[in-house]
């Protein structure tokens, strides 16, 4: 059996609030991410991407994001399992950072998209 609380709306909420300040606090990535993405979606107030387009470029930030978070979880959980350099540490430490970029990949490419079909 699982050691979890009842399910309980705003205690799960303050969880929540909890792990996003611990991003905030100790992942740079996490932080620069945000210093990317919050000014390109505020952009998006002044270019008329259409509904369809600007939903895609608000779920690559947001997926990007959560991929990020993610791949943190991985990392701690590698960490606490094991202190010791283990090739399968490493590959799942890894695997979690190949998300992430392939995440970034696909902002990429909508941006690009977006950008070039207004442009041209």
């Amino acid at each position: 059996m699982r050691n979890q609380p009842k399910y309980r709306f705003f205690a799960n909420w303050g969880y929540a609030m909890a792990g996003l300040a611990e991003m905030l606090r100790s992942e740079r990535s996490f932080r620069l991410e945000l210093c990317v993405f919050v000014p390109l979606l505020l952009s998006l107030f002044f270019w008329n991407f259409g509904a369809v387009l600007n939903l895609f470029l608000i779920f690559g930030a947001v997926f990007t994001l959560t991929t990020e978070c993610i791949n943190s979880a991985v990392e701690r959980a590698v960490d606490l399992a094991t202190s010791k350099i283990h090739p399968l540490a490493k590959g799942a430490k890894d695997t979690a950072s190949t998300a992430v970029m392939m995440s970034l990949f696909l902002n990429a490419a909508l941006w690009g998209y977006a950008l070039i079909d207004k442009l041209f």
